[in-house]
């Protein structure tokens, strides 16, 4: 099919499977491996755009079922698409699989489509897959996706089989319904749960229709991080090394290290502005709890080498009082865990750039758990599986 994009690979890990390249969507360039920051309804909760851009954040979500309720269709034709409502003039990717899976209390999945109860009035909204192509035209992403049949990544039996299937269906249906492939691009969802033949199957399904990216949804739900990993790990194998892999629902640093070494190219995750708004600060050596009195006298930034507003302006103390009090305290936070986020991501790509990424994965793992029995057995699995061995002394030397 049509595309709207190119992708250009500019380094390859000579160990792992880790890549940098070039995302050139219509809205700029896009450097991957790249962590998305997700803004549901056309912001991101505690920030401003043009924070974001002050960030040199270079790509965004928004949730194409939110916007269709709020603002919805009409005003968004009318305005010229989500960019020009919210005022960003960067790259966009719309998504639903978060509230798919959220809702799913709320909705009823039949061949047609997805007829949810909205949270806001408790109106019945049917999104077919025609429908969410057309509202995702309408509100002008760089990046759409498809309508898929998300099930819960814990699900098992028929159901898994079904949805997968479905989703195959539905890819169908959303190519024949995308007017807007001259500057829009449509990414295929892999389904299949934490059954590998149904993600092979899919991955041979989706592929045969050949679009311009390709995403792997029904994680991060819940499963056990040493199944999660492999089936990470399998649909990189077999997905198209020519093309984008978005690894949906992904935010945490050891496992965007690891899914990077793993061939994944895009994440994204509420992770960082969620986490903000209790308090939690993202550092190198872990998550960093501002509420307790231990920062009450602490004049620190909250990392040392952080160039954010927030670490270059305010002490831990400062935020201490205000992190759970007052709305600025999360404003401060959240600047600094977006900031945490794309500049983990820009020292992952100069790694892989300089040809020493297992070296930046095994400091690291050591700055982020300290001694090598506190590593999280799965992320030593999964890297053992592409040639770094994290407890191994000949690694560290």
């Amino acid at each position: 099919m049509k595309s709207a994009l190119t992708w250009e690979i500019v380094a390859q890990c000579s160990r792992t499977k880790a890549r940098v390249a070039k995302l050139k969507l219509p809205h700029g360039v896009v450097d991957t491996p790249v962590f998305m920051p997700v803004g549901t309804q056309g912001t991101l909760k505690g920030l401003t755009v043009k924070q974001l851009e002050d960030l040199d954040c270079q790509i965004m979500l928004n949730n194409t079922y939110h916007l269709g309720l709020r603002p919805g269709k009409e005003v968004l034709e009318e305005i010229g698409g989500a960019h020009e409502f919210q005022n960003w003039k960067r790259n966009l990717l719309t998504v639903r699989r978060f509230q798919m899976v959220s809702l799913l209390k709320l909705a009823c999945i039949t061949e047609r489509g997805v007829e949810f109860q909205s949270p806001h009035d408790g109106s019945k909204m049917l999104l077919t897959p025609e429908h969410s192509i057309s509202l995702q035209n309408s509100i002008g992403a760089d990046i759409i996706m498809q309508l898929d049949d998300v099930v819960s990544s814990l699900t098992t039996g028929p159901r898994v089989e079904e949805a997968m299937f479905r989703s195959i269906r539905w890819l169908d249906r959303c190519i024949v319904a995308h007017k807007k492939s001259e500057s829009q691009n449509l990414f295929a969802i892999i389904q299949g749960g934490l059954d590998l033949n149904l993600r092979r199957k899919c991955i041979e399904e989706m592929v045969k229709r050949d679009t311009p990216g390709y995403a792997i949804g029904g994680l991060s739900g819940g499963e056990e991080k040493d199944i999660f990993w492999r089936i990470v790990n399998l649909c990189t194998d077999l997905l198209p090394k020519t093309k984008p892999i978005y690894c949906m629902g992904v935010g945490y640093t050891e496992d965007l290290i690891v899914c990077s070494a793993l061939g994944v190219d895009m994440y994204d995750c509420v992770f960082p502005t969620r986490t903000a708004r209790f308090g939690n600060a993202l550092t190198s050596k872990g998550t960093l709890n501002l509420k307790t009195s231990k920062f009450s006298q602490d004049f620190r930034p909250i990392e040392e080498d952080c160039d954010c507003l927030t670490c270059k302006t305010f002490t831990r103390a400062y935020i201490h009082i205000h992190s759970t009090r007052e709305t600025v305290g999360c404003h401060l936070i959240t600047i600094h865990n977006v900031s945490y986020q794309l500049r983990l991501m820009r020292n992952i790509r100069q790694a892989i750039i300089d040809n020493r990424f297992p070296l930046f994965i095994i400091q690291s793992f050591k700055d982020l758990f300290g001694s090598v029995d506190k590593y999280p057995k799965w992320a030593v699995n999964a890297l053992n599986g592409v040639n770094i061995n994290l407890t191994s002394e000949n690694e560290n030397t």
